[in-house]
């Protein structure tokens, strides 16, 4: 049965300096009240694996706790750049990260293949790329069968993956549906599992290709309300546009970052008072 405790407890107890650590989710559900935890706790030298890192994994870089980064497209969804990744990779601050970059279809094969226990995931592709220039983890082989020139690399598997999901029940099996990435893959590819939901039921009635992950997946259920802000959760909120073009001013600047970071994180007990200073925050700048 997955341990039912705190976000502060469940981040202490699991995730630890050094680890790899992917924390995932597409559009919606995207852990950010995880990520605020670890900044929270100043973990560092996490290795991070996102198939798509956005605002969060910037604020997790720029606030120094991760080495490196394994993903395959980073950006501030409909805005631009990351602008702390691109300050760490391009001038070493707050301290120098590097980066392997894949396609799509690798991370998510990458994944698929830490789930399965293999040690490399193989694919059609990159052909003609020039991401094998850059990142040596990409190989090719024959087949043995047919002779044809396949790609490789290695396999995902986190020492802790985070994900943000709707519900769990009371033994620990979680729901979550909408927009799905490859949440479930990563769960099944990890060591240990942090689920963060929006609520605790009884009883999962789950919809239509909704995604469940039992609860011999998971270690940790944490009950933490909005937890995904500002992405949505499906059925429950909506995304919050209007932060995200304000984050691309508030990262540019270091001193305007290290200011949010202290303010809305450091000074904050959990994620209910991220969402207080928050509100304030949205209120002063559209008085």
């Amino acid at each position: 049965m997955a341990d039912i405790c705190s976000l502060r407890e469940a981040v202490s107890g699991l995730i630890h300096d050094g680890d790899t650590v992917a924390m995932e989710g597409f559009t919606h559900l995207i852990p950010h009240a995880a990520g605020h935890e670890v900044i929270r706790q100043g973990k560092r030298d996490l290795a991070l694996v996102r198939m798509t890192p956005d605002l969060i994994y910037d604020q997790l870089i720029g606030a120094g706790c991760a080495t490196s980064l394994r993903f395959s497209w980073g950006g501030n969804p409909g805005v631009g750049s990351l602008h702390r990744l691109r300050d760490a990779v391009e001038k070493g601050w707050p301290h120098k990260l590097a980066i392997r970059e894949h396609s799509h279809a690798d991370m998510a094969n990458a994944y698929v293949a830490g789930a399965s226990g293999l040690p490399f995931a193989v694919l059609r592709g990159y052909i003609g790329s020039d991401l094998p220039k850059v990142n040596d983890s990409i190989r090719f082989i024959d087949c043995p069968y047919t002779g044809e020139k396949l790609a490789t690399t290695p396999a995902v598997r986190p020492d802790v993956t985070v994900i943000h999901a709707q519900q769990a029940d009371r033994q620990g099996n979680v729901l979550l549906w909408g927009i799905l990435g490859v949440q479930k893959e990563a769960a099944l590819a990890a060591k240990k599992v942090i689920v963060t939901v929006e609520e605790i039921v009884d009883k999962l009635d789950a919809p239509a290709n909704a995604c469940i992950l039992p609860k011999w997946v998971v270690s940790a259920v944490c009950r933490v309300p909005r937890g995904a802000t500002p992405s949505y959760a499906h059925g429950y909120y909506e995304r919050d546009n209007r932060f995200y073009l304000a984050w691309d001013l508030i990262a540019r600047n270091r001193e305007a970052f290290t200011a949010w970071i202290q303010r809305h994180i450091l000074d904050t007990g959990d994620f209910e008072g991220f969402l207080r200073v928050h509100a304030e925050s949205q209120q002063e700048a559209s008085a």
